[in-house]
């Protein structure tokens, strides 16, 4: 017998099988998870930890080579507006937690976009995109803030969030400016302005020099027009190319109730995911997504409107039901997940806020797996529980919402929670090999779940038993923005509880009603800039109901309006004795 090819034959047995598990099953260099995986339900074999909690009101992230994350906030924290968080013993749990950024009285914080390219940590506001230069020895960056991109308009869907190629491009999102560019956006059944000329500086996604400070929107090219809100945004490293998951529009029904129902207001129009090609037209406002049909449709405001001299809107990839929020949009790079996650989208959505009276939708990560350059499958739910809750009546009842999503350098997926500030670590763990159908299969009957599923039209309807007409109303045209506990949603919408807008003069509340207000106002302390539209469509009775509902409720105790009470100041207001 060879001794010397026997030794080599159990050194083969012990080598191969080692290699092939090496390859196979994730090494103990992660964390360990948390023992309910931060409340996630993830796929089998992954697992999460919570990072970090209450940083603030936690927007778009980005992690560095060395790991080091960085969060932006919706609103200053400590003075300011950017949080740094270091594990450096790897336990998974932050040890240093810094923040940095004082830039609040150039522009204002609010709907924001963050990412690192080429060693700079680039950040934005509503009206303005910033650089800092990173130390990988340093967890705050020590360099001067510098001013990449300035906007002056500051008002809603106008978060500024960023994506780079790799020839120094750096890609902005202009949202629009309205709900889909009526002549009075105030007025239910407006129609249209044509041309839209909000589009020629917002509604889509402008090109600029990466490394160029000082510029203003005058100084980019705009990349792609007809895009409601595009701010789920990446660059596709794969393909080379530009994508964004847009937000629809708004109120179908609440604008335009001859046209449309409750429930096709809930579920419609579409949130788009679009590949972004140079002078793409994604249809905004002239045309909307029904992915119930698979079809382009013309909007209500244009119906009639000869749109021959529009340019022929792009076909998204991918329409997601209504109102689902999609806030960030990640390719996966890395190579610690399975192989059906390579190069595959990513996407945040951040859960509806105006599907009543039916349950509020989406608050979930979801997963679009992607072969050459375009979706091989459905969405997926990937990590869900963000909500706590199964049935969400009011946005402001879910524990948490995602909203940002980066990757770490050794693959892990890190997500961030807008509601408490809370940061999670994503890590696959289990073997590679095995991963697919039926891990998958589970995952697919989350689907089925309230927060998820299209509503039954008759089931799924809240407000169906309500006896209290006002509380049927309020549930109807308000609970959207002020949410079922009269809070408002502590940011865009102002709250009804406590409010001497509410509890004071009944005039003045009618006459809120019945033409509505534009900003700034201040409730409660806290300042407001959003717009309500009229409601002078509902008859005085109704007025009457839902303004005494909510004077009697929330904590309020100011006292019922009469019919008559709404009649004398409708007259008034119209210059009737």
């Amino acid at each position: 017998m060879n001794l010397s090819k026997t030794c080599f034959s159990l050194l083969l047995l012990i080598f191969i099988p080692s290699a092939f598990l090496s390859r196979c099953v994730q090494k103990s260099n992660l964390p360990a998870g948390d023992r309910n995986n931060g409340g996630l339900f993830l796929p089998a074999g992954f697992e999460a930890v919570v990072v970090a909690d209450s940083i603030g009101h936690a927007r778009h992230l980005a992690v560095n080579k060395n790991g080091d994350i960085y969060v932006k906030l919706t609103y200053a924290k400590q003075d300011s507006g950017n949080v740094a968080i270091r594990d450096g013993n790897n336990d998974g749990k932050a040890d240093q937690i810094a923040y940095f950024g004082d830039y609040k009285a150039e522009s204002g914080y609010g709907p924001t976009g963050m990412r690192i390219y080429k060693d700079y940590l680039y950040f934005s506001t509503k009206g303005a995109v910033y650089r800092q230069k990173l130390s990988p020895d340093k967890l705050l960056p020590d360099s001067k803030i510098e001013l990449v991109l300035t906007d002056n308009y500051l008002t809603e869907h106008i978060g500024k969030s960023l994506a780079f190629d790799d020839d120094g491009h750096m890609y902005v999102n202009f949202g629009s400016i309205s709900n889909n560019c009526q002549i009075d956006n105030r007025i239910p059944g407006s129609p249209g302005q044509y041309p839209c000329a909000e589009l020629a500086e917002h509604a889509g996604i402008w090109m600029f020099d990466a490394n160029k400070l000082n510029q203003t929107q005058k100084d980019g090219v705009r990349y792609a027009t007809g895009l409601r809100d595009g701010i789920a945004m990446d660059w596709n490293h794969a393909t080379h190319t530009l994508f964004a998951v847009e937000h629809g529009r708004d109120g179908l029904h609440q604008t335009w109730p001859s046209l449309y129902s409750e429930w096709e207001s809930t579920v419609l129009p579409s949130e788009e995911f679009f590949e972004v090609k140079k002078g793409m037209n994604g249809g905004w406002p002239y045309y909307y997504y029904d992915q119930l049909q698979n079809k382009k449709m013309v909007a209500p405001e244009y119906r009639g409107v000869d749109l021959k001299a529009v340019d022929k809107p792009a076909d998204p990839i991918m329409g997601f039901p209504g109102h689902w929020a999609p806030n960030d949009l990640f390719f996966y790079t890395g190579d610690q997940f399975p192989d059906h996650y390579k190069n595959g989208a990513f996407i945040a959505f951040h859960g509806s806020s105006n599907r009543a009276p039916y349950p509020q939708s989406g608050f979930f990560i979801g997963f679009v797996p992607f072969k050459n350059g375009a979706p091989s499958g459905s969405w997926e739910v990937f990590a869900d529980g963000f909500a706590e809750l199964e049935t969400i009546v009011s946005s402001s009842e879910a524990a948490h919402r995602p909203m940002g999503i980066a990757m770490g350098p050794d693959g892990s997926l890190y997500v961030s929670d807008i509601t408490t500030g809370k940061i999670w670590r994503i890590m696959f763990k289990g073997n590679k090999d095995n991963f697919g159908r039926d891990q998958l299969a589970k995952m697919e009957n989350r689907k089925m779940l309230t927060h998820l599923k299209t509503p039954d039209k008759v089931k799924d309807n809240l407000v169906k038993g309500i006896a209290d007409d006002g509380r049927r109303i309020y549930t109807v045209y308000c609970i959207s923005c002020h949410q079922e506990n009269g809070k408002g949603d502590g940011s865009r919408f102002p709250p009804l509880e406590g409010s001497d807008w509410v509890t004071g003069d009944k005039k003045r509340l009618i006459t809120v009603l019945l033409e509505g207000l534009k900003g700034p106002i201040r409730v409660n302390g806290k300042l407001f800039n959003g717009e309500m539209p009229k409601h002078d469509f509902l008859s005085d009775a109704d007025i009457s109901k839902v303004t005494s509902y909510i004077r009697l409720n929330f904590n309020n105790n100011a006292g019922a309006i009469l019919e008559k009470e709404v009649a004398n100041v409708r007259n008034q207001l119209k210059g009737k004795p």
